[in-house]
């Protein structure tokens, strides 16, 4: 698992790297740990490469919250943590899709709990593959590249990054296969991918700029999902 480090104290930077070390010895883990200044330095031909990244919130030249919002535009996976001396300051996070935060001058105990939720939470976002029986060939797909899986007359049609995929089947079958993958139906006719969930919006919710109706009989279970998904729980 790769890490990144953004800390402009140099005392404070080799703290988290200890801690993390530290966490890995106990528990038989292996990390590639990666350590930045300042922002600019991560963000600098910046590629989604890491599964978790330490944002210290008050740097000099641009604040770990700024950098948060431009990682956001290039990477929607990587986990962030920020590490911030004033609680007020985390609050923001949530709108940059943060996971959590941790308090100055940091301990142990109090990191290793936050790290771990990190941890569970970048493993559940890793995607799988799944292959698709096309009428003129198979398909190998990357499930982070399905937006929502739709049944029409016993067809399935697959919403995709890459564009739309049609193919015969059931909703319990692609429901089965990409359960794992945090895909949960919304309604009778929709199978949503929670990662690419924008928006809940009373009985709607927005996936990939088009809205989906949440059933009555599908709302409780798909809105626990979405919570636990997005908690880092799921």
């Amino acid at each position: 698992m790769r890490i990144a480090i953004v800390e402009d104290e140099a005392e404070q930077r080799e703290q988290l790297r200890s801690y993390i070390l530290q966490y890995a010895g106990e528990t038989s883990r292996s990390f590639d740990v990666v350590t930045f200044s300042n922002a600019l330095e991560l963000l600098e031909d910046y590629t989604p490469q890491y599964d978790i990244i330490l944002l210290d919130i008050e740097m000099p030249g641009l604040n770990g919250m700024e950098a948060a919002e431009r990682l956001r535009l290039v990477d929607g996976d990587v986990v962030l943590m920020f590490v911030t001396n004033m609680a007020q300051y985390a609050i923001n996070g949530y709108a940059v899709g943060a996971l959590d935060f941790v308090l100055k001058p940091v301990n142990y105990y109090t990191f290793s709990v936050r790290f771990a939720r990190a941890i569970t939470r970048a493993e559940h976002r890793k995607n799988g593959q799944i292959l698709l029986n096309l009428p003129d060939c198979v398909r190998r797909l990357d499930t982070q590249q399905i937006y929502y899986v739709e049944v029409q007359n016993r067809m399935l049609h697959y919403h995709t990054e890459l564009g739309e995929f049609v193919l015969r089947g059931t909703m319990q079958s692609a429901e089965k296969e990409l359960a794992r993958y945090h895909f949960v139906r919304c309604n009778h006719w929709y199978l949503v991918n929670l990662s690419h969930v924008a928006e809940v919006r009373r009985e709607m919710v927005v996936v990939a700029g088009v809205e989906l109706e949440i059933s009555r009989r599908n709302r409780t279970a798909f809105l626990t999902a979405l919570t636990e998904y997005v908690g880092g729980n799921g």
